[in-house]
C-alpha cells in the first residue's frame, strides 16, 4: 500500500469512529454482546477493542463470560470503557433466585436486567404466559426496589391468539412492575407490526433491539429463524426508519444493535451508518 493511500484510510477510519462516537451519545446506541460471541470465543478484549473503534460504550450483557471469571470480565470492559447497561437473566434465574439478578445486575452497574426466552413445550400457550407474567412481576418488584427495571423480550411466539388480542397482549396488560423490550425483527417475524404495537402500548417498552431482515423472509411462530436472514438496517422489511422515529416520540433512547448473521463484523458499522443518516447527522467521509 502507498504511503498516500495509507493516509487515505486512516482518515476514513477516524472519520468513522467520530461518527460511530457521536451517534452513539447522541441516542444510547448500544450492541447485544451475542452479536460478537463468535470474537469473544477468541477474544474478549479484542472484542471490546473493536466495540471501541466503533465508537461503542454501551452493551447488552454479562450473562456468558467466554472463560473468565466475572470479575476479570468486567475489568476488560471497564479497561475499553464498556458499560453494561442491561445484563443479561433468564427465566429460570429469574424464578429462582431473583436476588442474584439483583447483585448481577448491581455489580456491572446495570439499569436493566432482560430476559429473552419463556420455556414451553410446543406452541406457547396462556399458561405459559401467566407463569411468566406472575414471575416477572415477582422478581420485576424485587429488582425494581433496588433500582433496576426488569425487561422481558419478547421473541415472536406469543402472538398465538386469545380474547380478541393476542398472548403478548395480555401480558403487556397483566405485567405490573416489569417492562419489554422489542426485538424489531422478532415482532415482524411473528406477522405483527412494530410501530403498531409501540402506539398501542406506550410506555410499556423501555428499549429495543434494532436488526433487519432479508426481504422475502417467511414469518414464523414459533420464534425460530435462520441467523443469515439478519442484514444491514434500512436494507431490509422491518421499516426501521418508522420504528425508531416512534420510539423517539415515546422518549426510547436505548436502542441496542444485533446482528447475529457471520457479516456482523461488516454489516454493524453499515447499520450505525444508516441511524445516523436517517437522523440527519452527516458522514465525515
Amino acid at each position: 500500500m502507498t504511503k498516500g493511500r495509507h493516509i487515505i484510510n486512516t482518515v476514513k477510519a477516524v472519520g468513522l469512529c467520530l461518527f460511530l462516537s457521536s451517534m452513539a451519545q447522541a441516542h444510547e446506541l448500544g450492541v447485544q454482546l451475542y452479536s460478537l460471541r463468535h470474537q469473544m470465543e477468541e477474544s474478549v478484549p479484542d472484542a471490546m477493542e473493536q466495540l471501541n473503534q466503533w465508537g461503542i460504550h454501551n452493551v447488552e450483557g454479562g450473562g456468558a463470560l467466554y472463560g473468565h471469571s466475572v470479575s476479570d470480565f468486567k475489568a476488560i470492559l471497564d479497561k475499553n470503557h464498556v458499560q453494561v447497561v442491561s445484563v443479561d437473566t433468564s427465566y429460570e434465574e429469574l424464578r429462582d433466585n431473583p436476588i442474584a439478578v439483583a447483585y448481577k445486575a448491581q455489580f456491572y452497574g446495570a439499569r436493566f436486567a432482560t430476559f429473552y426466552w419463556i420455556p414451553h413445550q410446543g406452541t406457547f400457550t396462556i399458561e405459559d404466559a401467566k407463569a411468566a407474567v406472575d414471575i416477572m412481576n415477582t422478581a420485576g418488584k424485587l429488582l425494581h426496589d433496588d433500582g433496576i427495571t426488569l425487561q422481558y423480550h419478547p421473541h415472536g411466539y406469543e402472538f398465538y391468539p386469545y380474547e380478541g388480542g393476542t398472548i403478548l397482549d395480555y401480558m403487556l396488560t397483566n405485567v405490573e412492575h416489569a417492562k419489554f423490550q422489542m426485538d424489531v425483527f422478532w415482532i415482524k417475524h411473528g406477522g405483527q407490526d412494530p410501530v403498531e404495537l409501540l402506539n398501542k402500548y406506550p410506555g410499556m417498552f423501555t428499549s429495543l433491539h434494532l436488526k433487519d431482515r432479508a426481504h422475502g423472509t417467511e414469518n414464523t411462530p414459533d420464534g425460530m429463524a435462520d441467523p443469515e436472514t439478519n442484514v444491514v438496517l434500512g436494507q431490509g422489511d422491518v421499516g426501521i426508519a418508522a420504528i425508531v422515529e416512534a420510539a423517539k416520540k415515546q422518549g426510547i433512547t436505548y436502542f441496542f444493535l444485533e446482528d447475529e448473521s457471520s457479516r456482523v463484523m461488516l454489516q454493524i458499522p453499515q447499520s450505525i451508518r444508516y441511524l445516523m443518516e436517517i437522523n440527519g447527522q452527516k458522514v465525515l467521509y
